[in-house]
């Protein structure tokens, strides 16, 4: 069965545009009343041809409902986030007849950097996302904004437990590199085509000790300034296309 989060929103005219374009269910759209100028007027237009229903409230009734500080005078209401299973990432592998091409995220907190790395992985042709359940953040308003609207194109799953995600990755074939800066490998060394799962640790702590082992083979980013780490999605970003880089080189 599949697991439902609780109703969400998603705010900002990009965001909510692509929403729109998307074919996803929305419940509703409110509008902050004045705002009837250029990308609004779009929304609006969309929303009647799909008939999808458009409220007009005060800009200060919105900004009471805003979960975000910049949400440009329109909110769009969402039935719950479906999560996938990891069987629907390999299958979408399957139906595109590529190799599965997975990342796995071991505690990620912060909600932009979520986001951030959800919009680089659908651009990349990513398969699929995994992400704990615990000590991490789930998809929500912020996540969708940030991604641009590619967690709705992008097939997410949350387990229970990294470590067990990854033995089932295992069994069905694909190899798994983690990343960190305790090892000698550059990522750029390293063969990176093929069934693949990147995982990408924390913010904080990087990957934790049983995730770490878990992998079958680890690299890293060469540091040459004063400040020895990335933020998780530049890391992210870079392992990733070096991947894509790869396999544009193997076709």
């Amino acid at each position: 069965m599949k697991e439902r989060t609780y109703d969400d929103q998603i705010e900002g005219r990009n965001a909510v545009l692509e929403l729109l374009e998307s074919g996803k269910d929305i419940n509703k759209i409110f509008i902050a009343k004045g705002e009837r100028h250029g990308s609004i007027n779009k929304i609006i237009a969309i929303a009647r041809e799909k008939k999808i229903v458009t409220v007009e409230k005060d800009r200060r009734q919105l900004n009471q409902m805003a979960q975000t500080e910049n949400f440009q005078g329109v909110i769009a209401i969402v039935p719950p986030f479906e999560y996938s299973e990891i069987e629907d990432i390999l299958e979408e592998a399957k139906k595109k007849e590529e190799e599965p091409f997975i990342l796995i995220l071991d505690g990620i907190e912060d909600p932009h950097n979520l986001g951030a790395i959800i919009r680089t992985a659908e651009t990349a042709g990513v398969h699929g996302v995994i992400i704990p359940k615990r000590r991490a953040t789930a998809v929500n308003s912020t996540v969708n904004k940030v991604s641009a609207g590619a967690v709705k194109h992008m097939k997410i799953a949350r387990v229970n437990n990294i470590t067990d995600a990854i033995q089932k990755l295992k069994d069905a074939g694909l190899w798994i590199c983690g990343t960190d800066m305790e090892t000698k490998t550059y990522y750029y060394n390293q063969d990176l085509t093929g069934p693949l799962g990147i995982v990408i640790g924390s913010e904080g702590s990087g990957m934790s000790n049983k995730v770490k082992n878990n992998c079958d083979f680890i690299v890293k980013i060469p540091m040459k300034g004063k400040i020895t780490s990335l933020n998780a999605s530049v890391s992210a970003g870079i392992v990733i296309y070096e991947s894509v880089k790869q396999r544009a080189r193997k076709v």
